[in-house]
């Protein structure tokens, strides 16, 4: 490079200065190889509109560096008689311009790198996560194992071939006639199974056993709105068999005396005639033909009970933690009891059968047992026709007349008895715990019985030696003898007493038991003392008694009970109690009976 005409050839300065303007010149040959290597170069801005300031990544990282010019060059300059100064400055000024508007560039391909290096990388992302190699990883070992079965199959089958090939060779010692005759019939015979394993081989494979191969389901996590979906799916699934019974249900019991009339004459008719089967078919092929033209859009509903269309609310998007809770109670309520009915059928059925009730299965064994003889010695079709006559005289009389009268149906109706009295499973171990425990009973009766006094009646004496875990239970609430539980509450109601009325914490909130005796509500504090932490209330002087929630913010119904009195302010909550339902109607039967007594007596 030449600045001027009267630099020097031995001046160092310069000579660096040109080796460096030739490096920015290699700089920039890269750079533009990287930036006009992709594909998306058309999405960044050109040169002349990068910004001139860099970012982060090359903002003061490149320093500026001034060319410094020695005393006798800047004499030169100075000097205005001198040779060249005027061209030597400009070309100074210009080199200086010149390097720093490289800088800039060179700030600005760096950054265009930087952007096109990211969006790379993005798209790279993206593409892995539209191919999904795991799952072509998978099945390309899964490929790989088929072929390295199928192999294994070509190799037998060439092997079963060259042994079969071996065994069919004729031997030596026949002359070649023979052997020309051997050769037609090998020849044919391959020509015979070629063309059977082309026609039948695809068949024959299909018989091949394979390993099963054992495919682990995916559990999903609990989701409350997947609950609740799928308990919508449940309910809309079972509806075509819910509506099918309650059509039953109806013809039964003559909803629409027309309906009814027509279907009992043409069932028996029917029957009469041995038509039963045909025209349940010729029913199925109906229900099928009318389900086509209602999926082919036409409007067509038959039913005998009217149906109610149930409005249905739209799913909320956004829900607070309690209504989530809130639902997840509700769905897991209604599944409960779902799945307790159908807990409920099956226990019954498998009692039946596994003689839990001799008498009821013993009934079940003689029924079969004359089935049985009549299928031997009576004729199908009458069998057939006796059964038909039965079950529509059943169906659209006897259940009639049954469902009307509820005492006839109780004494006369034999499969409604059997099924009624047949145990669950919770019953019986019921059934065993109250007979051990009236075994139990008995017993400690008879050892009291012969150490008590004989001046004693046995009214008094349960009376008075029924007790709490503290001791009698008379003597605890200051009661009379014959003040005791009732049968339900024997044991108590474990729960807490919240008195409004207090103000100090330890008065607040007591934890105890709760009994109901016939005429007294009695609470029994847990913590050891003196009887005042006790408290005892009159039903009588109960003016208002109702469920309460004593937390708000907590979903369900809650789990207290409010009971208001005269000498009370604010009323008294046994709150935190499991058994509130059971609880609740207790002492609300027991407080209804002992209001109607008052007021039959004043009345007389």
């Amino acid at each position: 490079m030449r600045v001027g005409p009267d630099l020097r050839a031995g001046d160092s300065d310069r000579h660096v200065k040109v080796k460096h303007r030739g490096s920015v010149l290699n700089m920039l040959r890269r750079l533009d190889k990287i930036r006009f290597r992709g594909h998306k170069r058309d999405d960044f801005l050109d040169l002349a509109e990068s910004p001139n300031a860099s970012d982060t990544e090359c903002g003061d990282e490149i320093p500026l560096k001034i060319p410094r010019t020695s005393p006798r060059d800047s004499e030169e300059l100075r000097d205005p008689a001198g040779p060249g100064t005027l061209i030597m400055a400009a070309g100074v000024q210009d080199f200086n311009r010149t390097e720093f508007d490289r800088l800039n560039e060179i700030k600005g391909h760096l950054e265009i790198a930087l952007l096109e290096k990211h969006f790379l990388q993005e798209e790279l992302r993206k593409l892995r996560e539209e191919t999904n190699s795991e799952m072509l990883r998978q099945e390309l070992d899964r490929e790989r194992q088929r072929r390295i079965e199928l192999e294994q199959k070509v190799q037998e089958v060439l092997k079963a071939r060259t042994e079969e090939q071996a065994m069919q060779q004729p031997p030596k010692g026949p002359p070649p006639v023979s052997n020309g005759a051997d050769r037609r019939s090998q020849g044919l015979c391959s020509r015979v199974q070629k063309w059977f394993y082309e026609k039948f081989g695809e068949y024959v494979e299909d018989f091949r056993f394979q390993p099963e191969e054992s495919t682990v389901e995916t559990e999903e996590p609990l989701s409350a709105r997947r609950l609740t979906e799928n308990m919508r799916r449940l309910k809309r699934g079972a509806k075509p068999v819910t509506s099918f019974v309650k059509n039953l249900s109806a013809l039964s019991d003559w909803y629409s005396v027309y309906t009814s009339a027509i279907a009992f004459t043409v069932y028996m008719n029917a029957v009469w005639h041995g038509w039963a089967i045909p025209m349940f078919l010729f029913l199925a092929i109906l229900r099928l033909s009318l389900n086509y033209l209602i999926a082919r859009g036409w409007r067509i509903q038959w039913s005998i009970v009217p149906e109610v269309s149930e409005a249905v609310e739209p799913p909320k998007e956004d829900l607070t933690v309690s209504e989530k809770f809130q639902l997840v109670l509700d769905v897991a309520q209604k599944a409960q009891n779902l799945f307790g009915k159908m807990a409920d059928i099956l226990e019954k059925i498998k009692n039946l059968f596994m003689w839990v009730q001799p008498e009821i299965t013993q009934k079940l064994y003689v029924a079969l047992w004359a089935a049985f003889l009549t299928s031997c010695f009576f004729p199908y079709r009458l069998v057939g026709l006796a059964l038909g006559l039965y079950a529509g005289i059943k169906f659209f009389l006897i259940d009639f007349i049954f469902k009307r009268c509820p005492r006839l149906r109780a004494k006369y109706d034999t499969p409604y008895i059997i099924w009624k009295s047949l145990p669950t499973d919770p019953q019986l171990k019921e059934r065993s715990s109250t007979a051990v425990s009236r075994r139990l009973q008995t017993t400690s009766s008879r050892s009291y019985v012969s150490s008590t006094p004989t001046g004693l009646s046995k009214d008094e004496d349960t009376g008075r030696f029924h007790g709490t875990k503290k001791g009698n239970f008379h003597e605890i609430f200051n009661l009379t003898e014959n003040e005791r539980p009732l049968a339900v509450c024997e044991n108590g109601w474990r729960c807490c007493l919240i008195n409004r009325d207090r103000k100090m914490p330890t008065d607040y909130i007591r934890n105890g038991v709760l009994y109901v005796t016939e005429n007294y509500l009695c609470f029994e504090s847990s913590k050891s003392g003196s009887s005042k932490r006790n408290k005892v209330i009159k039903l009588v002087d109960i003016t208002d008694i109702q469920k309460y929630k004593v937390l708000s913010v907590l979903p369900g119904s809650g789990m207290g009970i409010a009971v208001s009195t005269p000498s009370t302010q604010k009323p008294l909550v046994f709150g935190a109690m499991v058994h509130r339902d059971e609880a609740f109607e207790t002492i609300s039967g027991q407080y209804m009976k002992i209001t109607a007594a008052a007021a039959s007596g004043s009345d007389s």
